[in-house]
């Protein structure tokens, strides 16, 4: 079965009604991301960045997943597929995606501060003052902030390597290291570029455009793809 890998950002989930990571005027939900993304903000402020997330999680819970999530889904009847995300919502998982790597960490998904290892489930959509893991630190938000290192990229790379077709869906490719995958393809591998806004890509080649949303670029490439199967 060939293996299909791809890589999703900000775009698939938008189209959910989750708003993208950064906004035009460069702030993410009003605030800006150095106050609420930064390890040096949960120092500063933890309760403004615990509220945040929470903010976020409540958010999360309120949408689904669309065409372009179960696009993907579909293409598992026919393919060994594994959806690496930039995204730390878990729309891929609700839409059914069985093999999801979380590049940027995982919304609904907490940690110990003092021990990076022990991670929990979060119930519904908040961590408290108070929560705590059970060495007996206060627990945070399970994301990569800007300024940490990002944990599953080997992971990631490793399964780059082994892909026989790549796509890219709704991501600039402008932040990394999770941008350098498309880099890491092996020469020869066709790579598929979904998004309204073609990236530049013009270090790779055997790439093909489409310049559309995920909901119709995905639904249209998987159909093609369980065609050809």
């Amino acid at each position: 079965m060939n293996k299909i890998v791809v890589l999703s950002g900000a775009g698939i989930s938008a189209e959910s009604g989750i708003p993208t990571f950064r906004a035009s005027d460069g702030l993410w939900e009003n605030h800006r991301i150095e106050d609420v993304a930064t390890p040096e903000a949960w120092q500063r402020n933890p309760a403004l960045v615990q509220d945040f997330y929470n903010q976020r999680r409540k958010q999360a819970l309120s949408v689904e997943p669309n065409a372009g999530h179960y696009a993907l889904v579909k293409l598992e009847e026919q393919y060994d597929v594994t959806v690496i995300t930039q995204n730390v919502d878990n729309l891929h998982e609700k839409a059914g995606s069985s093999k999801v790597v979380h590049l940027h960490g995982e919304l609904f998904k907490s940690r110990s501060t003092v021990d990076e290892s022990l991670v929990y489930d979060i119930e519904g959509w908040e961590i408290k003052e108070g929560d705590r893991c059970e060495k007996g630190s206060q627990l945070r938000p399970h994301i990569v902030w800007f300024g940490e290192a990002v944990p599953m990229m080997d992971v990631a790379l490793d399964i780059t390597y082994e892909a026989d077709l790549f796509i890219v869906v709704g991501t600039s490719l402008n932040v990394y290291p999770a941008a350098g995958l498309v880099y890491a393809v092996r020469d020869g591998v066709p790579i598929y570029v979904v998004d309204p806004n073609i990236p530049d890509m013009h270090k790779r080649a055997n790439v093909t455009f489409i310049p559309e949303p995920a909901t119709i670029g995905l639904t249209e490439l998987a159909d093609e793809l369980l065609k050809k199967a």
